[in-house]
């Protein structure tokens, strides 16, 4: 960054730092203890689809390296496409293997970084819920650097629970980085893995 780039306020833009993803094992005993919620065992990491034998390939090796661990419960990762035509490659454990959950979304978005398709990626996403049935994801910004609580109102409709991401925000403070930028919480509707 040059002179001329501090005196007219521009700044470099926050890189991804994937190591921050293994936070979240930690903070998820803070979100338990401050606010009620547990792990679901599910994640999910966001990226725009690409059209292309390399990019999928790129996918075949990432899902194939994933289904590959032996100790996975339950079904294999998932490719998913939402409404709004992003990607989603889904995995889920069981509830108490949150830190398994954190290496597989952290495979994926280096082995995505490795391949070249790093400025495709958008987010990566933890599920957890409370004895209610209220759903809370932790968003992780791939290119912010940043976490941020995602919380929609139960009663189906796109309409978010605001206080209760508010609420996490103030308890989680501590242990993740959070987005400063209220802004650039976005909604992830209908996200697999929430």
């Amino acid at each position: 960054m040059g002179l001329l780039d501090i005196l007219l306020g521009r700044t470099k833009p926050v890189g991804a730092d994937l190591d921050r993803l293994f936070a979240l094992p930690s903070a998820a005993v803070t979100l338990e203890a401050a606010a009620g919620f547990t792990p679901t065992g599910q994640g999910a990491v966001c990226f725009a689809t690409v059209e292309g034998a390399a990019f999928e390939q790129s996918h075949r090796e990432v899902q194939a390296l994933l289904d590959a661990d032996s100790d996975r419960d339950g079904p294999p990762v998932e490719l998913r496409q939402d409404d709004y035509g992003y990607s989603w490659l889904v995995s889920r454990r069981s509830p108490d293997q949150l830190s398994a959950l954190v290496n597989d979304l952290h495979a994926v978005n280096s082995q995505m970084e490795v391949n070249g398709f790093g400025p495709q990626l958008l987010c990566s996403l933890a599920g957890f819920e409370d004895r209610s049935g209220r759903r809370l994801a932790l968003v992780y910004l791939y290119k912010r650097g940043t976490f941020y609580p995602f919380a929609p109102l139960p009663d189906g409709t796109e309409r978010r629970d605001n206080p209760l991401e508010l609420q996490v925000r103030a308890a989680l403070s501590d242990d993740l980085r959070l987005e400063p930028d209220l802004g650039r919480w976005f909604p992830v509707w209908g996200a697999p893995g929430l």
